[in-house]
């Protein structure tokens, strides 16, 4: 009898540690999963709480977007992006005896790196090209377009039959260097001269038609002339205060 009442004790505490143990698996699993949706959370708070920017996000007070393009600029296979940006401020708004009424607010350009779902500046400058408005004189003013292409940045001024310049720039050095500049001189159809400029290099190539005063682009004849640039340095983007200005004699 001692013995039966031995064994039904046993068997009794044997199924009240098990119920006890499971309990205890069963809360173990229950902070587990809180302890890992807690962590989720955190996630994601973090995640919606990384700040978003947009290339307008960029564009200083009293400026608006005046022309933008997209293309890789660094080499890592995103769409980089470069905004024109021209002031809104009224007093620089006139009158013109012939035109009207001329919006003669600069024009500036920012540069900027996709990363991810976001833009990162690369550099900026608002003010270093003049008003698409400004005086031609026997002509109209020179236009100004950006191009993006093998990964450098070009900037281009058409100036209609008296021919084009343009500013090729890359980045090193935490901004973007003119490392290259182009002017052809023409008079209609006929090339007159052309001005190769490698900062690069410290090369200067010129090119000389002999035939200047004929109208017939057909009978052009070059003459090159290869010199070395006094002055090689490279000009960064956010340091050029106005391109009219920039001379490289």
């Amino acid at each position: 009898m001692l013995n039966y009442k031995v064994a039904v004790f046993s068997l009794f505490v044997l199924i009240l540690s098990s119920g006890c143990n499971d309990q205890g698996n069963l809360l173990d699993k229950k902070d587990g999963s809180a302890s890992k949706n807690s962590e989720q959370t955190d996630g994601n708070e973090s995640s919606e709480s990384e700040e978003v920017k947009t290339p307008t996000d960029f564009i200083s007070e009293n400026f608006t977007a005046f022309d933008k393009i997209f293309g890789d600029l660094n080499g890592d296979g995103q769409e980089d992006c470069v905004v024109i940006t021209k002031g809104t401020e009224s007093s620089r708004v006139v009158v013109d005896e012939y035109f009207g009424e001329m919006d003669r607010n600069r024009r500036g350009i920012i540069v900027l790196f996709k990363e991810g779902h976001t833009y990162k500046l690369a550099t900026k400058n608002d003010n270093c090209f003049s008003s698409e408005n400004e005086d031609g004189g026997v002509y109209f003013p020179p236009e100004l377009s950006i191009n993006i292409k093998k990964g450098k940045l070009y900037l281009h001024y058409a100036h209609g039959r008296y021919g084009y310049w343009q500013y090729t720039f890359r980045y090193q050095d935490g901004d973007f260097k003119l490392i290259g500049y182009d002017q052809v001189d023409t008079q209609g159809p006929v090339m007159h001269y052309s001005y190769s400029y490698n900062f690069l290099t410290g090369k200067k190539l010129t090119k000389e038609n002999i035939n200047f005063y004929s109208e017939n682009p057909e009978e052009e004849e070059l003459k090159e002339t290869w010199e070395d640039l006094s002055n090689s340095k490279l000009i960064s983007l956010s340091s050029v205060k106005d391109f009219d200005d920039l001379s490289f004699e």
